[in-house]
């Protein structure tokens, strides 16, 4: 990864594939759901988008700091802060409409209560409210304001990081053993609280800034320490996916993810390192040039993300609609085909989104660019 101030090739291919992860695991029915990262590792493609997200602000903010002025890099995020917190409203809109779709077609399941829809329906004004307010957050919404809440927090985090890399990470840590208490402060009508505590991942994420800025050197990588580290990473990895597959007969239960659980968080590292060490070898780097595709869906991170949410719920709609029609609907499952068929569509979907994207994107730039020359 680079430790520059250009975009790092690798960053961008780990968040366009945790993207299109999230959108395969909130498919109800679906096949390569089965096969994603929560199948054998105590994390999923959360850990790895909100990691992620930590090192591309942080690297974002060193762009603009280069520059000289950290007040205009501060600023940034709080516009950042607002946007997300725009496309939180969207994501939430959408959530309504697709449950006003499954409503209309007499599909009554969890994903509609999800969607905060009924509870529009029977107090429209109380529940636009408490949208507005943060105190619910329909469905694929729920992870957003986390977001927002960590750009905001981005202009204190990482100059504290920058400059004291230990402290930062006592202080993540400790308020992480702290996060459910604290969560209790958070707006919210829902007794389980936020779907995503923030005090909790906000580790997660400050993991994410101290790698940016602090990067560990390919020397020190394969050194006996970090031999030895690998070494260690490779057992934790194993032990995790054996206990996974093999032993593990109940679901984990809601409270883990949503609060971080510890062995989240070691079995995410244990991958982390695994993956520094694919990318030390040139490996991700020669993938990510290779699916450029995937590079470009992590170029888009936050508008995918929207999108990527509204593709989720409509392959689950239409294949429920379409398990309705086959045998699968007497056993109350798609079956194998339909599944399989539901998965490639919505990652072509959101492909084709991306590219759509990086192409109004291109034609912005170049009428910016030659805009002067008319002027």
């Amino acid at each position: 990864m680079t430790t520059g101030t250009q975009r790092s090739l690798e960053v961008d291919f780990f968040r366009g594939a945790a993207l299109l992860v999230i959108v395969i695991d909130h498919i109800s029915g679906s096949v390569l759901s089965h096969l994603m990262l929560h199948s054998y590792a105590y994390c999923d493609a959360a850990e790895v988008f909100v990691f992620v997200g930590g090192y591309a602000t942080a690297a974002a903010y060193s762009r603009i700091a280069a520059r000289g002025d950290h007040g205009v890099a501060a600023w940034r995020f709080v516009k950042r802060a607002w946007e997300i917190y725009l496309a939180y409203l969207l994501t939430a809109l959408l959530m309504l409409a697709a449950g006003l779709v499954m409503l209309m077609l007499g599909m009554h399941r969890a994903e509609l209560t999800y969607t905060s829809l009924p509870q529009l329906l029977d107090r429209p004004l109380y529940t636009i409210f408490n949208i507005l307010s943060l105190r619910t957050q329909p469905y694929l919404a729920s992870v957003l304001p986390m977001y927002a809440c960590f750009a905001l927090a981005a202009p204190l985090a990482i100059p504290l990081a920058r400059a004291q890399p230990v402290a930062a990470v006592l202080g993540s840590v400790m308020v992480w053993l702290c996060a459910q208490p604290m969560a209790l402060f958070l707006p919210s009508a829902d007794a389980q609280g936020w779907g995503f505590n923030p005090f909790a991942w906000q580790l997660m994420f400050m993991f994410g800034i101290v790698c940016r800025l602090h990067p560990l050197t390919p020397a020190f990588q394969v050194s006996k320490t970090g031999l030895n580290l690998t070494r260690l990473a490779w057992v934790l990895a194993l032990g995790c996916a054996a206990i996974k597959i093999f032993l593990e007969t109940q679901p984990e239960a809601g409270h883990y993810k949503q609060n971080l659980a510890g062995f989240r968080v070691i079995s995410f590292l244990a991958l982390a390192w695994l993956a520094a060490q694919a990318v030390r070898l040139g490996w991700i780097g020669r993938l990510a040039r290779a699916l450029p595709s995937v590079v470009t869906v992590g170029q888009h991170g936050l508008a995918c993300f929207v999108y990527g949410s509204v593709i989720s719920i409509t392959a689950s709609t239409a294949l429920r609609l379409a398990s309705s029609n086959t045998l699968s609907s007497q056993i109350g499952s798609p079956t194998l085909f339909e599944g399989l068929a539901a998965d490639v569509g919505a990652m072509a979907a959101l492909l084709a989104v991306a590219y759509v994207l990086q192409q109004l994107k291109t034609r912005r730039q170049s009428a910016a660019s030659l805009a002067p020359a008319h002027g």
